[in-house]
Order: C-alpha cells, then structure tokens, then sequence
C-alpha cells in the first residue's frame, strides 16, 4: 500500500477537535499580536517619539504582511505540505516575535513587526486548510467556533495582558511572551497533525503574486499618507493609490483567466461563498479597523491607564468569544439567510449606541453595556461567515478558498486600521496629534477632553456605516437550510 493511500486514512482517524484546539493554540499568538500592541501605542508614542501617522504602521505594518503572505498559502501548501507549512509558519513567527522586543526604534519596530506578519500570514489559512480536510461540513461550525476562540482570547486577554507589561514590566514583553507558546505549538502540532497527502504541484503564478501583494501595500499605503498630507490631492497620496488600483486590476484580469491563478476568484461565482465573502469584506474593515480606537480614546481622553484600558474592554471581548460558541452550533442548523442578518444588525446597534454616547464624562457602565453588544453581534457574524463560506467546498478548493477568506479579512482589517487612524489624526483637536496631547498640562489637557471625546466619537462613525452596509451583501445568503 503506498504512502498517498495510507496518509488518508491515517488523517481519518484523527480527532478533529484535537487538531482544532492545537490550531487555537497557534492562532492565539497571531490574535494577540493584533491586539496587545493596541493598548501600547500611546506609551510607544512616548518612548519612541512617534507621531500616530508612523506609529499606526506598528499594527497596519504587521497587518498588512498578513495580507500580503497570504495569496501565497495555497500554492505554498500544495508545494511543501499543509503540515510542514504549519510548523515553519510558526518558527517564522516566533523568530519575528523575538526580533521585536529587541526593536531599538521605531523603524526597527515596525520592520520586524512586518517580519512577524509574514510567518502569522500563513498560520490562518493553512490552520484552515488542515481542519477543513480533518472536518466534515456538518460539524464545520462547531469546529470554526472552536478555531474562533483565538479571536476571544486575543481581544480579551491582549488588552489586559499588553497593559499590564507596559505598566509594570516592559513592553518587550508583549514579543518575548510569544517564544515559549510558539515551541509547545511546534511540539504538539508534529506529534499530533496527521501526515501531509501527496498532492498535485501547481505551479506558483509569479505575475499574480506581483501584481497582487505590491497592489494591495500600495493602496493602503496611499490612504495612510492621506493623513499625513490632510487629504488625498497630494502626489504622495495619488499616485500610491492609483498605482495599487492598477495592480490590483491587473490581478483579477489575470486570475479570471489563467488556468492556475494565485488565488482563485473563480469561487466568486458561487453565490455562498461570493455573499459571504462581500459580507466579510465590510464587517471585518469596520469591526477589526476600530479596535485601536478603544484603548486610544481611554488612555488619550480618559486618562487611564494602559492596564486599565485593557480591563474596560473586557466586556467586549467576553461577548464576542461566548456569542462564537453558540454562534457555531446555531449556523449548522439555522440558514445563513435568516441569520447573519440578525448578527449584523446586533452589532451595528452596539456600535451605533457606542458612539451616540462617548464623550469625555460618559458613564463606564453605559459605554461597557454597549461594548456587550458591539462584541456580541461581532462573535455572531465573523466565524459563521467563514463558515458557509467554506463548508460546501471540494477537497481540492479548500486550500483556495481558505486563502481567499482570510486574504479579505486580513487586508480589510489593515485597510480599516489605516482609515482609522488617518481619520482621528485628521480629527484630533491638537496641531502635532498625539505627540502635541501628550506635552499638555493636566489643566490644558482637562480643558481639550471634550474636543478629544468627539475627534474618537467621528471616527467611529465610518466604522459603524460599513457594518451596516455589511448587510446588503448578507441579505443575498441563502434563506434554506
């Protein structure tokens, strides 16, 4: 018997929910990577001198070279391997974690936080890949609400664990911390996932890969310097912008016709996966673009704590997570039609109430109340979208498909991020942005709070409008079981 026959039905034998929960394991340093660094941008602007508009670029950088990766991950999972894939995803990414609590400057930052999105790029997806192949459709939700647990644990425990080493410890710690998971990923994903699969080799679209990876670092490129410059006349805007549109028209010109693209958009015409996949791409540019906003405007207008401004958003994370659960078992049995639009709106009256209220005085109780509901209807809408995106895929598309999913998510979120931080900075009531605000006097600072307060109140606003707008495309889903 061969080892292309026998790999199979060694992977059946395989307890899903195992490999789902090493797979949360890995995913958990990629989730918290995207949130801890939030609540510690205000004392990185302090230690490195940094204006918000090279700042941001701590987490649009790192966000941005996920996107970036992963186009790559399906062809790179049919050349080497899911599983080997995996694992030298991970040392890719505890190497690059290492290297950042080592920055020496904000540039230095920056730098290896890109080197760390390119090892977590490919964690997701391939992650995906490897659990669609071990799962069956009809428990696929359950398995993605499993998975989703890493989006719980990087809100709620990013927060709280990157304030309280910025306070108390060191901010190099939020990298450090990633080395001793990383190895008991390394150890558990070996002995546990099953054998790689024999696959055919496709050959690898460099023209694709060109096109696609420089045009999306373009695009978002130009719409940060847009808040460098005060708006988008500016050469240094346009021509970012129009080059990455150019690209990025380029690249779906090409994978729309040739026979091995580097991610095949040809999935979009299946109608779940293309309103699923246009759902995603608003929530995730609204949802995952406002998560810098939180810590920010407790630490700026507020005045707490980074500890403290990690422990206020608590309630937001623990929704998001405990509504994943259910949420899961919920999408296997109820059609996407009739319940992602529910999810939807639930978050887009979180975030409308949210944003109604904030102010310098609002009340905590109020504004966490609202944070119940904004994570509530997010950990409702973003695995379930993945899910009926995925499930009715063949064998051989799940690698595609899996990078297409995660290539929107990680990209919108980076997108989201940047027109986040270009809005408030457009906003901010101070000439010189943060830096100015943190040279205040207690006095001047008190005096500007209420202008502060409505700088961050604004800039939810984009936010809020493209989680509603997320329902239009939702609509389309499929009202039968």
């Amino acid at each position: 018997m061969t080892t292309a026959t026998t790999a199979p039905a060694r992977a059946a034998t395989r307890n899903p929910v195992t490999i789902a929960l090493v797979l949360v394991l890995g995913s958990v340093m990629v989730a918290l990577d995207q949130t801890v660094v939030n609540v510690a941008l205000n004392h990185l602007s302090v230690t490195f001198d940094a204006p918000l508009a090279t700042l941001q670029w701590v987490a649009t950088g790192y966000s941005l070279a996920l996107g970036a990766v992963v186009p790559v991950s399906a062809w790179a999972a049919g050349r080497f391997g899911a599983k080997r894939l995996y694992l030298l995803a991970i040392v890719a990414f505890t190497l690059g974690s290492l290297l950042a609590g080592s920055a020496w400057n904000i540039q230095s930052l920056i730098a290896f936080r890109v080197l760390q999105g390119l090892g977590g790029g490919l964690i997701m997806p391939v992650g995906m890949t490897i659990l669609l192949r071990a799962a069956g459709p009809d428990r696929l939700g359950r398995l993605m609400s499993l998975l989703g647990l890493a989006i719980l644990v990087g809100p709620l425990g990013g927060p709280v664990l990157g304030g309280y080493l910025v306070d108390d410890v060191s901010w190099r710690w939020m990298f450090f911390l990633n080395a001793p998971i990383g190895l008991a990923v390394l150890a558990l994903a070996g002995r546990i996932f099953p054998a790689d699969v024999r696959e055919e080799r496709r050959p690898l679209d460099v023209p694709g890969l060109l096109l696609l990876s420089p045009g999306l670092a373009a695009l978002i490129y130009g719409v940060t310097a847009a808040g460098e410059e005060g708006g988008f006349a500016a050469a240094k805007v346009l021509v970012p912008l129009l080059a990455g549109a150019a690209l990025v028209a380029g690249f779906v010109r090409r994978a729309l016709r040739t026979p091995h693209p580097l991610v095949d958009l040809r999935l979009l015409r299946h109608r779940s996966f293309a309103a699923a996949t246009g759902t995603l791409t608003l929530f995730s540019a609204g949802y995952f673009g406002s998560m810098l906003l939180l810590p920010l405007y407790l630490q700026v207008v507020r005045g707490e704590s980074a500890t403290r401004a990690g422990l206020l958003g608590i309630p937001f994370a623990l929704a998001s997570g405990l509504t994943m659960q259910v949420a899961g078992r919920i999408i296997d049995r109820v059609p996407p039609g009739r319940y992602l639009p529910c999810s939807i709106l639930v978050a887009f009256t979180g975030f409308g109430l949210f944003t109604l209220q904030l102010s310098a005085d609002a009340p905590y109780w109020a504004l966490c109340a609202t944070m119940l509901l904004m994570g509530a209807g997010g950990g409702g809408t973003m695995m379930p979208l993945v899910t009926v995106a995925t499930r009715d895929l063949a064998r051989e598309q799940t690698p595609s498909g899996s990078t297409l999913v995660n290539l929107v998510i990680t990209t919108m979120g980076a997108a989201g991020t940047a027109v986040s931080s270009v809005v408030l900075a457009a906003r901010l009531p101070v000439a010189g942005g943060l830096q100015a605000v943190h040279r205040l006097s207690a006095d001047a600072h008190a005096a500007l709070a209420p202008a502060l307060a409505d700088a961050f109140q604004r800039t939810y606003l984009p936010a809020a409008g493209l989680i509603l707008a997320a329902l239009v495309p939702a609509l389309l889903l499929s009202r039968r079981k």
